[in-house]
């Protein structure tokens, strides 16, 4: 009786033990996951982004969170993102390079004819169509750096036109599969096809657009009254190379396109189209290859990586299984209801966390199963239109925030806030009601 009895309190004993150490394990990836995060979106001491995610996954290992083989597994599954980040980096650094962006945006400025209202809205179509074929990022920064060298030629604010940069390109972010990399990490890489992608999120995306360009319009409306003179010299036509390069962009565009339709891999195609741009771009242009590859921002791979690793971690933890059972709860809600609730939360976790945190994080739960495709749609829409509300909320926002500074323009965080509480939170309510 006695063996029973002191069997029965060590097995007691063993089971706290064992509480504790999950309770335990989760507060260190908890821990871990915040303090990389706040390293990423605050960078002390000017330390790269992708390091501080470095430092997160190898502390996830030091301390036992992870397993080397399932963090080399982790590592092994982003595959699809790493070649689609780098395949798209490598075209928008063509474009760059070789001038297409400013040709863009001179063309946007003759076309203009001394009208704000309509360099407003030639500006802000660029930036829709950029972003739907060359993702996001690509907006926010590279044509950033285009109209606001092109708006330094004129008599005209620059702010209006800066700003639109930075919201059309969330605004348009999942207008198409491969319009922002965090599409893959929602989904897992693997994306819908794009007839499901047009159906299912297509009338989203445009009502968000709609609104965020007329919610803009709105707000500098004064600004833009006013006709504007070109004081400057305007830009030179493409060169051979940049003409190629252009060409070299809308068959890259049309093969993910195509690819994405027939339910291929877009990270394949992705890297596959960058190689064969810049082989035949080098044809007018030997430069380009060392040119191309030296100046793209390599470190968001690593970046990715690393926060892939630290996801993992938290899942290890138990905490994805706790988001995923909060998020099935939601299944018994009313519709509209949960996807108000969901849409809301993520879009607070994204503006406070930064997007492709939340992304990995939404795209590990929703990997369970536990809600429905619409409901799980939502979740995607909020993770991309819900960065328009603050400057933190994801890392092209922070990057377009630098290059308005070094331009000299006053801008600064709080004024974002406001800006993106007019328009983020209209066009988010909005787009989820189309969102099917």
């Amino acid at each position: 009786m006695d063996s029973c009895r002191l069997v029965h309190e060590e097995a007691q004993r063993t089971h706290v033990r064992e509480r504790s150490w999950v309770t335990l394990h989760e507060v260190f990836s908890v821990v871990l996951a915040a303090a990389t995060v706040a390293g990423i979106i605050m960078r002390p001491w000017h330390i790269p982004e992708w390091i501080w995610a470095g430092t997160g996954a190898a502390a996830a290992l030091l301390f036992g969170l992870l397993s080397p083989t399932a963090a080399v597994a982790t590592l092994a599954q982003g595959w699809n993102v790493y070649l689609f980040l780098a395949g798209i980096m490598l075209l928008a650094e063509l474009a760059r390079q070789h001038g297409v962006f400013d040709l863009l945006s001179a063309i946007a400025l003759r076309a203009a004819g001394g009208s704000q209202r309509r360099l407003f809205t030639l500006f802000f179509s660029t930036g829709v169509v950029v972003t739907a074929f060359l993702a996001n990022d690509t907006t926010a920064v590279l044509l950033t750096v285009a109209v606001c060298a092109a708006i330094a030629c004129t008599s005209a604010d620059p702010l209006p036109y800066l700003y639109a940069c930075a919201f059309v390109s969330n605004a348009t972010s999942f207008i198409l599969p491969i319009s922002n990399p965090a599409n893959l990490v929602v989904f897992d890489g693997r994306l819908p096809l794009l007839g499901t992608w047009i159906q299912s999120f297509g009338l989203s995306a445009l009502v968000a657009i709609a609104v965020t360009y007329i919610i803009l319009r709105y707000i500098f409306r004064q600004a833009l009254s006013a006709r504007f003179v070109v004081v400057g010299a305007g830009n030179a036509p493409l060169s051979p190379a940049g003409r190629i390069a252009a060409v070299a962009l809308v068959l890259s565009a049309i093969a993910l396109i195509v690819t994405n339709a027939c339910g291929g891999s877009i990270g394949i195609a992705a890297a596959i189209a960058a190689i064969l741009a810049i082989i035949f771009v080098s044809l007018a242009d030997r430069r380009t290859f060392i040119e191309a590859t030296r100046h793209v921002s390599w470190g968001i791979i690593p970046l990715v990586a690393g926060l892939f690793v630290v996801v993992a971690a938290l899942d290890s933890g138990g905490l994805l299984g706790s988001a995923a059972s909060a998020l099935h709860d939601t299944r018994t809600w009313e519709p509209h209801t949960a996807a108000l609730v969901i849409s809301g939360v993520i879009a607070i976790a994204v503006n406070i966390f930064n997007n492709l945190p939340v992304a990995l994080f939404a795209g590990s739960a929703l990997q369970k199963n536990i809600l429905p495709q619409h409901l799980s749609h939502v979740v995607l829409v909020a993770v991309d239109l819900g960065p328009n509300l603050s400057v933190s909320g994801s890392l092209s926002t922070l990057l377009w925030l630098a290059i308005v500074r070094q331009a000299n323009l006053q801008v600064t965080p709080w004024h974002f806030f406001r800006l993106g509480l007019l328009v983020c939170l209209p066009a988010l309510l909005l787009a989820i009601l189309f969102v099917r």
